[in-house]
């Protein structure tokens, strides 16, 4: 199976209730085969199935890792796009709160593409990128939309060898397809053009 962020072929990994998985070993990913994808009408269910309250505290403590870090490196004066934004992003509502200047773009629920074609300073992705049916292409989109010298700022699980895959909740969300180790991330700054990258706990900032 051909790896859908580096190309390379990907061996079997493992089989979840007939979805059946991959490991690259160049890049370290794990991903789905597209033959297990959902449909985009079910993805689309699945997604508003999801439809979290912005002003719901848990919400906000949940997403507060992307917004403290766009907090702690930019200003209202910079502008901002939240990537996958889904139904409601409290991430675009905390930062418009301290008035922020950020927008949303959502292939299912904000498809606005006229946003898609602007540079941002930064742009946040809050569990989004394992939803990636096409990673490499994703991450380059990602890379063009920023400014030199803008951030990346992603949230994710990530798969580990010493992770017990067969227990591991991630795997069992069905809209989850391609999955991250950090070895993957440094693959993707490399690889995409980013000039750095920081991990800290579940999120990783890219930097153009």
């Amino acid at each position: 199976m051909k790896c859908p962020l580096c190309a390379d072929i990907a061996n079997h990994f493992y089989t979840h209730k007939h979805r059946e998985f991959y490991f690259c070993s160049s890049c370290f990913s794990v991903f789905l085969d597209t033959k297990n994808y959902m449909s985009e009408s079910d993805e689309k269910k699945h997604y508003e199935f999801h439809n979290n309250d912005v002003n719901d505290k848990g919400y906000q403590q949940f997403a507060s890792p992307i917004v403290r870090a766009v907090l702690d490196d930019f200003t209202p004066k910079h502008s901002g796009l939240d990537f996958g934004a889904g139904t409601n992003s409290v991430i675009v509502k905390l930062l418009k709160d301290k008035k922020y200047n950020i927008v949303e773009y959502d292939p299912f629920f904000s498809n606005h593409p006229e946003v898609l074609e602007k540079q941002y300073d930064y742009i946040t992705c809050c569990e989004v990128i394992e939803h990636f049916h096409h990673p490499f292409e994703e991450f380059k989109k990602l890379f063009q939309l920023l400014k030199p010298g803008g951030k990346l700022i992603c949230m994710t699980d990530f798969f580990s060898e010493t992770q017990n895959f067969d227990t591991w909740y991630y795997k069992n969300d069905h809209s989850h397809v391609f999955f991250y180790h950090p070895k993957t991330m440094e693959w993707i700054s490399k690889n995409i053009g980013f000039s750095s990258y920081t991990i800290e706990g579940r999120v990783t900032v890219f930097e153009r």
